[in-house]
């Protein structure tokens, strides 16, 4: 093994879902959003834990038909969406359509009804509800995503034919903590039954995960805690949940060789065979991905000094950037680094194709042990 590899630890990953299932009460329900980390063993791994996935594409709805067959996905999301999109969620059973705009909820009406078969929605309402310190807002201010809920309403009270409304779905923030989310939750819930009677509402994900710190995770006992009292003051509402990233984050790892190491204008830079193109969650999220070194004991190349490095790709560009570390200590040529928790927004939203470099292998197992077994291995010339 040469090249760059991702490692999925899927024990490490039934564990975890298992974890946050059994945090969350009974009557909540929760959804995978597929768009986190689409692979066949992540979603077959998830399958038997979570009550149902979320997609957002006529794409993840297909590789839904081809991983888990005769298993419909439990909602269907995504602003944008055009007729073929609305038919082929229709033709595969959706439990949910998650609805963006008036128009789009008129379009899938019309769809329904030449079908034969109505379409059952949640609303998606952009509510003017309170985030702070949230790392992304999507909600309570002007934005692509979601209806007004003056809309929202009248779309409630009088939706076209072929069309159930059942409910309200808010997704307003990403990089929630738990009493965070929790009291999100309970806006959006309180606003859903006092102005659509909505008997269902999908309160989304946007649970924070703390790149800095990977051994932080999101209390999801405590938010299970705040969902419960959420339950009790609206009894028989169907309740949902639909995290991604905190749920796969911390099964996969990115597995990279170093092919150089060299001081420029007084500064370390190690570059590694692989880059952003790869992985571009740390281009994306703006922060240093963090990472361990695997030391090659037959390595007799350049290394650095221990102090400050910047890690960067092969890429022709300055933003080829994965990490900047303080404390790896030494680094040498031949030395395999192990990229942790990129087990979500990681292959699957990289810009694979610049430069058209050969894309990364795939595995499963234990990412220290394939990061320790590859480094005890001959240096390659």
């Amino acid at each position: 093994m040469n090249g760059p590899v991702y490692v999925h630890d899927l024990d490490g990953l039934a564990a975890h879902a298992r974890s946050i299932r059994a945090a969350l009460p009974s009557r909540v329900e929760l959804l995978y959003a597929v768009k986190a980390n689409p692979d066949p063993d992540v979603l077959q791994t998830l399958a038997p834990v979570v009550d149902g996935f979320e997609t957002a594409s006529r794409g993840e709805l297909r590789r839904m038909a081809e991983v888990l067959p005769g298993r419909a996905p439990a909602a269907f999301a995504g602003p944008g969406k055009t007729a073929e999109d609305l038919a082929a969620a229709l033709a595969a059973g959706v439990d949910r359509i998650h609805v963006e705009s008036p128009a789009e909820l008129r379009r899938l009406g019309a769809l329904a009804v030449a079908g034969g078969t109505p379409a059952r929605v949640l609303l998606r309402v952009n509510l003017p509800v309170e985030a702070p310190g949230a790392s992304l807002i999507m909600g309570g201010r002007p934005s692509p995503f979601g209806m007004d809920p003056t809309d929202a309403v009248e779309c409630a009270r009088h939706p076209p034919p072929g069309v159930e409304v059942r409910g309200v779905h808010a997704h307003l923030a990403s990089g929630l903590d738990a009493p965070l989310a929790g009291a999100v939750a309970a806006a959006v819930v309180r606003w859903a039954v006092a102005e659509v009677d909505a008997a269902e509402v999908d309160v989304g994900g946007g649970m924070a995960v703390d790149y800095a710190d990977p051994a932080a995770r999101f209390d999801w006992v405590g938010y299970g805690r705040a969902l419960a009292n959420v339950l009790d003051a609206h009894p028989g509402l169907r309740l949902r949940v639909e995290p991604g990233r905190s749920v796969t984050a911390y099964c996969g790892a990115y597995l990279a060789e170093v092919i150089d190491v060299k001081r420029s204008h007084g500064e370390w830079f190690v570059v590694v065979a692989g880059g952003t193109h790869h992985l571009r969650t740390p281009a994306a999220k703006g922060h240093p991905q963090p990472f361990t070194v695997h030391r090659r004991q037959d390595a007799d190349g350049p290394r650095t000094d221990g102090g400050p490095v910047t890690v960067v790709g092969q890429l022709c560009t300055p933003k080829d950037v994965l990490s900047r570390s303080a404390t790896a200590g030494p680094i040498g040529v031949g030395d395999v680094l192990l990229f942790a928790m990129a087990g979500a927004y990681a292959w699957n939203i990289s810009h694979r194709d610049f430069l058209l470099h050969d894309p990364p292998a795939f595995r499963t197992g234990d990412p220290e042990q394939v990061a320790a077994d590859w480094a005890a291995r001959p240096a390659r010339s």
